[in-house]
């Protein structure tokens, strides 16, 4: 595999592998690179590769202070030149990964999230916040939100092929869709010519046909933090964690929260549930509130 910008045969095959496998791009630029790196290391093509020379290159990756998350991803793109590309299942199989320690995540208070929504610098800063706490949104999910995906009727939000490339219905308080409508009415409508209602982003992007990126959202949810004057080493994603953890402490049952998440737990499954019609309320809402109710599966 070549180290400079040219595209040699073997880190071809190795793309039209994931190609072929549907990898996402970013997992595809990521395996690239840490092959790259492999290559780099072992000073030449990774197919003349050894298991001494993989040995070799695993120690070198701990000697180098990478994190142990850093670690085991470059070695998750090794593993599949390996095991996929060039069918050397004896190579694929001294690839191991390090356990990475289990962390607890910064959660907000109450307060905390609202001071934050209340300093958001703008409406469409707060629709993106208010969209992450009060519906529990990833910032992927939020930037690749269009229109057509807010379901006004049944007060629910569709996500279409969120991570794991699933599908789910997140509950839409009412509060959060007034901020929509507003949001509506003011973002830019430059790129919108030619484009159908329903497959217009709802928070577009700088060129036509791309929407908002997660590194800007990102910055502007930094930006409202050390304006609300938060010092916990939050992130976009703490929102999540803030709406899972204050549902949770509202006495609503971890198994729904689990599928509002579409996340796992370590909660047994209840397949003998069914489908139930369950009420809901978001913790963006006032107390007291009245909750909506929103249909969701049980597995």
């Amino acid at each position: 595999m070549s180290t400079d910008t040219t595209v040699s045969p073997l880190r071809q095959r190795m793309i039209e592998d994931m190609a072929a496998r549907k990898l996402g791009r970013h997992a595809q630029r990521s395996h690239i690179h840490s092959c790259r790196r492999f290559a780099a290391v072992l000073g030449r093509s990774p197919d003349t590769a050894t298991a001494d020379d993989v040995r070799r290159f695993q120690l070198h990756l701990i000697e180098s202070g990478l994190s142990i998350c850093n670690r085991n991803r470059i070695m998750t793109g090794v593993r599949f030149l390996f095991r996929v590309t060039l069918r050397r299942h004896d190579l694929a199989s001294e690839v191991y990964h390090l356990k990475e320690p289990q962390k607890l995540p910064l959660v907000m208070s109450p307060e905390e999230a609202k001071r934050l929504l209340v300093m958001s610098g703008n409406l469409k800063v707060h629709v993106m916040l208010a969209l992450g706490y009060g519906c529990g949104l990833r910032a992927g999910e939020i930037v690749r939100l269009r229109a057509g995906d807010i379901d006004s009727a049944q007060m629910i939000i569709r996500i279409v092929q969120g991570k794991g490339r699933k599908d789910r219905h997140v509950m839409l308080p009412p509060e959060v869709l007034a901020l929509l409508r507003q949001w509506w009415k003011a973002r830019p409508t430059r790129y919108d010519p030619g484009v159908p209602p329903q497959e217009r982003w709802l928070f577009p992007g700088r060129r036509r046909g791309l929407h908002l990126t997660t590194r800007q959202l990102s910055r502007l949810f930094h930006e409202t933090a050390d304006a609300a004057g938060i010092r916990k080493r939050v992130s976009l994603h703490s929102l999540r964690h803030s709406f899972a953890t204050h549902l949770l402490e509202g006495g609503i049952d971890i198994r729904l929260i689990q599928a509002l998440l579409e996340a796992e737990t370590y909660c047994p499954p209840t397949p003998d549930r069914g489908t139930d019609l369950l009420p809901v309320s978001s913790p963006v809402r006032r107390a007291r509130a009245h909750c909506q109710a929103i249909r969701l599966p049980w597995f």
